[in-house]
């Protein structure tokens, strides 16, 4: 989820797809490889706020070849790689657990815990939450907390407030959201759509 001031620099070669939701809009460049002086070997997350968003604006509007050139030169001057945090919602291979999760995925704020959950799908608590742990690497609060932080950004992205998006994704509190969001982006989400 990449908001207004930050672009992902996709190296050539490398496949990918774009989801786009809402009333998003989206501009691509497509630069020539060998004249690229950007050498990311994995795509890369740019700053583009300021001149560098407003040149690449520029650069899309269909530019003559030499002019162009010139703007690409001052842009890659002005390309610098900023750290990503991703949310990464890995999904079980345990059957049961995989049911928990695709459930979870159609309604985050959905509050059973483990035991109620294994009524539903025939395992005990403590079973799900050993296949959670061993497929997913994360504990299953650890792994909600994902899912729901992940549920909430293109939320987010497309302007819901965050009182509302807190409640949707299963928060009784704002604040308990915005804490939640932070110790898993590093950022608050206001600071994070900035």
């Amino acid at each position: 989820m990449l908001p207004r001031a930050r672009a992902l620099w996709i190296p050539a070669g490398v496949d990918h797809d774009v989801l786009a939701g809402g009333s998003t809009s989206l501009v691509s460049l497509y630069l020539a490889p060998d004249m690229c002086p950007i050498e990311f070997s994995e795509p890369t997350v740019i700053d583009t706020s300021g001149l560098l968003g407003q040149l690449i604006e520029h650069i899309a509007t269909g530019l003559p070849p030499d002019a162009r050139a010139r703007a690409e030169a001052v842009m890659f001057d002005l390309v610098s790689p900023l750290p990503a945090t991703t949310v990464h919602v890995p999904l079980p291979t345990d059957d049961r657990a995989r049911r928990v999760a695709d459930l979870l995925t159609c309604d985050p704020a959905d509050q059973r815990t483990l035991t109620q959950w294994g009524r539903v799908v025939g395992a005990s608590g403590r079973t799900l939450a050993r296949a959670f742990k061993h497929d997913t690497g994360m504990t299953f609060p650890m792994w909600r907390t994902h899912l729901r932080i992940a549920a909430a950004l293109s939320q987010l992205a497309a302007g819901a407030p965050v009182h509302r998006v807190a409640s949707r994704v299963g928060y009784s509190t704002p604040s308990a959201f915005v804490a939640a969001f932070h110790r898993t982006v590093g950022v608050t989400p206001g600071h994070y759509f900035d």
